[in-house]
């Protein structure tokens, strides 16, 4: 008897990528439907675009393209709940908090994926840059994307085992080019949509303006390494350890410009040194993360691999060790530029993701 095609419900998002991965899964035969995650709706006047309507129009005409039934799954509270929530708090307590990764693991494989399953549905699939595959032991892993300038593998790092085992990733296989060819051969309508680049699904808006919108400024002074005040911000939040521009102070005499060391919330300080090894507080050898997952089986003894600090910082080796707490503690080969707590490291093992965990505690490079 003839097994009936796998069920996959595609997140049409509006954009190219995530169209060509329906219209991929069409070709190849599967069940599919398409459905647009309605997230999040400006509520207050945030200088930006929240295009929701469009990407909405957007994803629906790719879906009457493909000949797919297609709806509108509202997940706004569980957004507001999971993301905004977790983001606000996080740059109110002075952390830097990474929406992106969470929004996968709680929205698009989590309780998207509840809904599809409820529905039916065998599989979530998404346009994400990175390739899922069956193992010989007939689980399904990880493995980093094709083309390794569009790689997104790094968002996907606290996903856990039953997520990734309904999740298709369908152009992980595909270098950017060939993605908007078949976009044009399939005649999709968003064939030449630019990408987004805004707050995973909050749209062009940006990180500035949304803070502003919804945390006070808290002004505090600006200080170098020595304590010397240089000048004064507007908050904490608007900034990020490393941070080049828009500081507000001016380089020194010597022409070398400041870049963001530290920031001290129980004093509102921001302080700021130079790009250079032997300032304090900007480079780390070794660190430990908190909020730990494992793609797979857990780390249950010290291993060696690779990790990844930030989106797009390359994989660097390392050494990760258990600890008894469930955290991981990671140590660098060479000194890592700007760690920051409330980030995610994503670790791998060649091009396999093994999980990923958040910074809680950064080791600055010892003297």
């Amino acid at each position: 008897m003839k097994t009936a095609p796998e069920r996959i419900l595609v997140a049409l998002s509006g954009g190219v990528d995530s169209s060509v991965a329906a219209a991929r899964l069409v070709e190849q035969g599967y069940a599919v439907h398409g459905a647009y995650m309605k997230n999040w709706i400006n509520e207050v006047n945030i200088v930006g675009d929240c295009p929701w309507q469009q990407d909405v129009a957007d994803a629906r005409a790719v879906a009457e393209n493909l000949g797919i039934p297609f709806e509108v799954v509202n997940l706004m509270d569980e957004y507001r709940e999971r993301i905004v929530a977790y983001l606000l708090r996080g740059y109110a307590d002075g952390i830097t908090p990474n929406p992106d990764v969470f929004c996968n693991r709680e929205i698009k494989f989590g309780v998207f994926r509840d809904w599809a399953q409820a529905h039916g549905f065998d599989a979530v699939a998404t346009g994400h840059y990175a390739r899922s595959v069956v193992q010989p032991d007939g689980r399904r892993a990880i493995l980093t994307g094709r083309d390794p300038n569009k790689d997104q593998t790094y968002f996907l790092a606290l996903m856990r085992p039953e997520q990734v085992a309904a999740a298709r990733f369908p152009v992980g296989d595909l270098l950017k080019a060939e993605v908007r060819d078949i976009a044009r051969r399939h005649g999709l309508p968003n064939a030449e949509k630019k990408d987004s680049q805004g707050i995973c699904f909050i749209g062009e808006v940006k990180m500035a303006d949304f803070l502003k919108a919804y945390l006070p400024d808290e002004p505090g002074p600006i200080v170098d390494i020595a304590g010397r005040m240089l000048g004064t911000h507007r908050g904490l939040h608007y900034f990020t350890l490393g941070q080049r521009k828009g500081i507000g102070v001016a380089s020194n005499t010597y022409k070398q410009n400041y870049v963001v060391v530290e920031k001290r919330p129980a004093t509102r300080e921001l302080v700021v040194g130079f790009d250079d090894l032997a300032t304090p507080k900007l480079y780390a050898d070794a660190c430990t993360l908190s909020q730990v997952s494992f793609t797979g089986d857990p780390l249950t003894a010290p291993t060696v691999g690779l990790a990844r600090p930030r989106y797009r910082a390359p994989s660097t080796p390392v050494k990760v060790i258990p600890l008894d707490d469930g955290r991981l503690r990671v140590e660098w080969d060479t000194p890592q530029r700007a760690l920051a707590v409330g980030q995610v490291c994503a670790l791998y093992d060649g091009e396999r993701l093994c999980g990923g965990g958040v910074y809680a505690e950064i080791e600055a490079v010892r003297e």
